[in-house]
């Protein structure tokens, strides 16, 4: 891992030098006309001071990271990779449109090369604003506009919790259950909410606002270790539901992406968030089922551990976990990546209804109504919302919380309210 980390920092120092010079190269181009030699010199040192600030800090969680185990490393780790996606994003957009004049520049002096034809008057002489110019001011506003949406994205869009609403009808869910309202919440991450306390108050408070029966949590509790929950079970022990609060694991429950000292080390990380899970009032069901009851009748919880996709581990046992469970009866599966439901779910089981999470949106995209994109379709072709084959419904929340980019753009965390109705 520590090899894989010195490539990913000197890939990302060589990134934003070569992108520095080049866009550097038409904020020259932008400020040309600028007569006051100390503003222009002022806007050239301000350019400057955010490559070398970024270069300066990824250097310092160079000699922290993946050494030291404090969450809040991590945490102050993926809020300068925000930064770094808040300034180079639209710089690449930026020189994308300089480079597209450097193109047309270079062609033309082939052309004229070849057809020998008179040399064009340099543009820049000419009254009038330059073609080179007016492009480079075109790409600098384009830029604007996800400069723009990631900065909200980071100040507000991660914090910005949504109900989403579904009625789901069953012909087999038990008349007792008709209208029993189940409420999924999936990928908390809580290590990324150092600091923001107050914000998951807020979401807690709306989730109970929401009045459950019953609160599934779809794993990825932490990003790496346990005690990133240290001072949040009085906070998250405050979740309330009729009829109980479920939970399984996600990838990131066990801490497979730190080099433990250990495999000792490991096992005790996990093992103690298991113990956490259980002093929130979760009840962690591990390739095991449960029954819950209403009124004298039943209907199955599955939940299985982490099932995913190569190179994600695949810790589920979806046969041994249903082995308590009742034939025809009406079933719930708790599984946290929805590639479980295409591979053994559908069609392959009497499952009814199956809860994912995993995907986030990617925490950038487009969520309105029935228009939804995302660019994780392209790895994950069932990300978010609501999928059905025949009988049988996947629901695949887009995340509670964040991780890597502290934001999210149009795609903003999600408490999913599911009423359950007979058909």
């Amino acid at each position: 891992m520590k090899q894989r980390f010195m490539m990913f920092y000197l890939f990302v120092i060589t990134f934003i030098v070569l992108v520095d010079l080049y866009s550097f190269k038409g904020v020259k181009l932008l400020s040309s006309n600028i007569s006051s030699d100390l503003l222009k010199y002022s806007i050239y040192i301000i350019y400057w001071i955010i490559p070398v600030l970024m270069i300066s800090i990824l250097l310092y969680f160079r000699t922290l990271i993946p050494i030291e185990r404090d969450p809040r490393i991590f945490k102050n780790f993926f809020l300068l990779g925000g930064f770094f996606i808040l300034f180079y994003v639209p710089k690449l957009i930026f020189i994308l449109f300089h480079f597209t004049e450097d193109v047309i520049h270079v062609l033309k002096w082939i052309m004229h090369k070849i057809t020998a034809s008179p040399e064009v008057v340099n543009s820049e002489s000419t009254p009038g604003i330059s073609r080179a110019k007016f492009i480079s001011q075109l790409g600098l506003l384009v830029a604007a506009i996800p400069f723009t949406s990631i900065l909200y994205g980071m100040a507000r869009g991660r914090f910005d919790f949504r109900i989403e609403p579904i009625d789901l009808r069953f012909a087999n869910l038990p008349e007792a259950f008709d209208g029993f309202k189940v409420i999924q919440i999936s990928d908390m991450h809580m290590g990324s909410f150092y600091g923001h306390e107050q914000k998951v108050k807020y979401a807690i408070e709306l989730i109970n606002r929401q009045n459950p029966d019953i609160i599934l949590f779809t794993g990825d509790l932490v990003n790496n270790f346990a005690e990133e929950l240290d001072g949040w079970t009085p906070i998250l022990s405050n979740l309330k539901a009729k009829y109980g609060k479920y939970s399984i694991l996600g990838n990131h429950d066990y801490g497979d992406y730190f080099d433990w000292k250990n495999e000792t080390e490991k096992e005790q990380n996990l093992d103690k968030l298991k113990q956490i899970q259980q002093d929130i009032g979760f009840r962690l069901l591990l390739n095991e089922s449960e029954e819950i009851k209403l009124n004298g009748s039943k209907i199955d919880l599955i939940g299985v551990e982490n099932w995913g996709l190569p190179p994600f581990p695949q810790h589920g046992n979806l046969k041994h976990a249903m082995n308590g469970s009742s034939k025809n009866q009406f079933k719930i599966l708790m599984s946290h990546d929805p590639s479980h439901w295409d591979a053994e779910v559908i069609h392959k089981t009497d499952i009814d209804l199956t809860l994912s999470g995993h995907t986030h949106g990617m925490q950038f995209g487009i969520n309105l109504g029935k228009l939804k994109w995302s660019p994780v379709k392209y790895k994950y072709p069932r990300w978010a919302g609501l999928y059905q084959e025949k009988d049988q419904y996947l629901y695949v929340n887009r995340g509670f919380g964040y991780i890597g980019f502290p934001g999210r753009v149009g795609m903003p965390p999600e408490i999913t309210v599911i009423q359950l109705k007979k058909a």
